[in-house]
């Protein structure tokens, strides 16, 4: 066996349809594209979702519920994580900085203080937004909060 006698396995190819061939090869005269109309065209294209005439599926369904455009989206990041944050790192300040350095947030993201754990440590946490129970219990530790 040398490169000049390579070929491949009994079966494993197929040669292509050659349409639009002449009469001869069986598949000539229309090319498979039946009589007349758009289909049967050259550079024809139907829309995305067309369903041959019949109201397509994205307009049979019903518009439901709003998109409010003005909404601002929020990370939250709660007491019991920062109090991790802080005690595993040792910690006095958490800002946004700090939460982006140990992957809680991305660059373009707003942060919200939430409410959900205990925390012990004084923590001076600034970020975009705090609840109303996540300031307290920052405030009842001996911490300050920083709205940026």
């Amino acid at each position: 066996m040398n490169l000049s006698n390579l070929k491949p396995a009994e079966g494993s190819t197929k040669n292509r349809k050659r349409i639009g061939r002449g009469t001869g090869s069986g598949r000539g005269g229309t090319s498979t594209r039946g009589h007349k109309g758009a289909g049967s065209r050259s550079g024809t294209s139907s829309k995305v979702g067309f369903e041959g005439g019949q109201m397509p599926l994205q307009r049979r369904t019903p518009k439901v519920g709003f998109k409010n455009v003005n909404r601002v989206e929020y990370v939250g990041v709660n007491l019991d994580v920062l109090q991790a944050l802080a005690e595993k790192f040792s910690l006095t300040t958490i800002d946004f900085a700090a939460l982006k350095e140990h992957g809680l947030i991305s660059k373009n993201d707003l942060v919200k203080i939430l409410g959900r754990g205990e925390l012990k440590a004084k923590l001076d946490v600034s970020a975009h937004a705090f609840t109303a129970t996540a300031q307290k219990a920052i405030e009842a530790a001996g911490g300050a909060i920083v709205k940026l």
